[in-house]
């Protein structure tokens, strides 16, 4: 398709993305993550029409963001503000839409309950609470401890008071807590960027516009953007010469999932930059130290929920989890039973153990080239080798390492950026809206969404087309015919009179 002969202008990416995100929203109605009291029969016209208008929205969005993507390469590239406004549209129609892609807002909402209710989360799962809010949990989740920190529990302990008369309202509650997290990850987006020698926009366009931002952080509440944020706010501080300040900010983050701990190390380099003395970098690491752990301490203390939270980072994975290592492992597995070995059951482990080791390894890679330069791209690059290599594996959880990506890769190094771009349009197609695998109907269901949204493409792309062949062109104009010139001014002199006296005016 030959694009490049159309013009793009934010207007009618603006427009495209708002279409594609009303459709999700107008689709999540029917087929998304609702209340079980609320989903409609499987094949039912309202889930039919509900799936299907979700993938048609999941083309255009990722349509929308990627054509948005070329304006910023342009002659005349959008501003800032313009990209926030966009940002803003984008999200409106999502604010109000169910749950999206996930149930996990009402795992949040039960292990808020749970602390409410003085039970151990990190002992028990949801079902140990029991009654409407436990039954809303997807079920391979209602027996298992939580894995999150006592930061996030208290957010979701705020909110699971307002969720005991009517679940909505406690999910409500939560997207707005994911959304003021959203907001506060772009508005880090620039600050990182400038700082680490990045575009500022095209960080925004990647990591704040990123279809995934809005389809599982604002679409499904999820509570990676509380600890985005708090990981941006620490590194902007630290990056701007208030090192006790990010300490804490990035041990909160920590303390709402445990790899945004990875952030520590370059807040020590930065705190060490600015030292002058003997062993910076040792008394770096003290100061450091020491204040993550006081705020471990006093967040822990607050919370009331103990320290459990260190023994329950080993949550174990869905069963299906399709992560590299699990997958590889699940097939592995498969050949070893064929041939009758008795290996089988060791395939998953030794690969999710391999898959720790290269984790490991990419992230010594990563800070051993960028440690001293750009401390903030090698937790970047860090936080995605934990995300692809590790045992699980959401599209979300990509989001933590194409958030610092974007604000610190190198100025006209394009392949990360395409890299986190690529799979970040991958992942959006992916997951089902309701959170849980589909079955043979509803892939084709799905499938057909997704073409109806090529085909609309295509048909918004042939009107453009039309339209800009009908334009005229600057060389295609007409030479301008020449204005004939002014005959030569009359200068009306009075006439001679041989009687007059010389110099005579009169």
């Amino acid at each position: 398709m030959p694009v490049l002969r159309v013009p793009v202008d934010i207007r009618s990416c603006r427009l495209l993305g708002l279409t594609g995100s009303a459709a999700l929203a107008a689709g999540g109605a029917a087929a998304g993550a609702l209340p079980v009291r609320d989903v409609p029969a499987p094949h039912s016209a309202a889930a039919v029409l509900g799936l299907a208008s979700v993938y048609f929205g999941l083309v255009l969005l990722p349509a929308a963001w990627a054509l948005l993507g070329r304006t910023l390469r342009g002659p005349a590239p959008p501003g800032l503000r313009d990209l926030l406004l966009t940002l803003a549209l984008w999200a409106a129609p999502l604010l109000l839409a169910p749950p999206l892609f996930s149930r996990d807002v009402y795992s949040y909402l039960a292990q808020g309950a749970m602390v409410d209710a003085r039970i151990d989360v990190y002992a028990h799962g949801p079902s140990r609470l029991g009654g409407p809010t436990a039954a809303e949990v997807a079920p391979v989740w209602r027996h298992t401890p939580t894995p999150y920190g006592p930061v996030f529990l208290g957010c979701a302990y705020a909110m699971a008071g307002s969720a005991r008369t009517e679940v909505a309202t406690g999910v409500l509650g939560l997207r707005l807590v994911a959304l003021l997290g959203v907001a506060l990850m772009v508005l880090c987006l620039p600050a990182l960027a400038r700082r680490c020698g990045a575009d500022p926009l095209t960080a925004v366009w990647l990591g704040g516009l990123n279809p995934l931002v809005l389809l599982h952080l604002v679409g499904g509440a999820h509570n990676d953007a509380v600890m985005l944020r708090l990981l941006g706010a620490g590194l902007v501080a630290s990056l701007g010469r208030r090192p006790a300040v990010g300490a804490v900010l990035v041990t909160l983050a920590a303390l709402v999932k445990a790899p945004a701990a990875l952030g520590l190390p370059a807040v020590v380099l930065l705190r060490a930059r600015r030292r002058s003395g003997r062993f910076p970098r040792r008394r770096a690491v003290l100061a450091t130290g020491g204040a993550a752990a006081a705020t471990t301490v006093a967040a822990t203390t607050l919370a009331g929920t103990g320290y459990g939270w260190t023994t329950a980072l080993d949550t174990p994975a869905s069963p299906g989890n399709w992560s590299l290592t699990s997958t590889l492992g699940r097939l592995t597995g498969a050949g070893l039973r064929a041939v009758g070995s008795g290996l089988a059951e060791f395939a998953v482990p030794a690969w999710h153990l391999a898959g720790l080791a290269a984790t490991a390894l990419v992230v010594l890679v990563a800070w051993k080239r960028h440690h001293l330069h750009r401390p903030v791209y090698a937790v970047g690059l860090s936080l995605a080798a934990v995300a692809v290599l590790g045992p699980a594996i959401r599209p979300w959880y990509v989001l933590w390492g194409v958030f610092l990506i974007a604000a610190a890769a190198p100025r006209g190094s394009a392949r990360p950026v395409r890299a986190a771009a690529l799979l970040s349009g991958l992942l959006a197609l992916v997951v089902m809206p309701s959170g849980f695998p589909p079955d043979h109907n509803q892939l084709l269901i799905a499938v057909g969404g997704s073409t109806l949204g090529v085909l609309a493409l295509w048909c918004a792309y042939r009107v453009a087309a039309r339209a800009a062949d009908r334009a005229p062109r600057p060389e295609a104009l007409p030479p301008a015919t020449p204005r004939p010139m002014d005959p030569p001014r009359r200068i009306d002199r009075p006439a001679w009179d041989p009687h007059r006296p010389p110099g005579s005016t009169a």
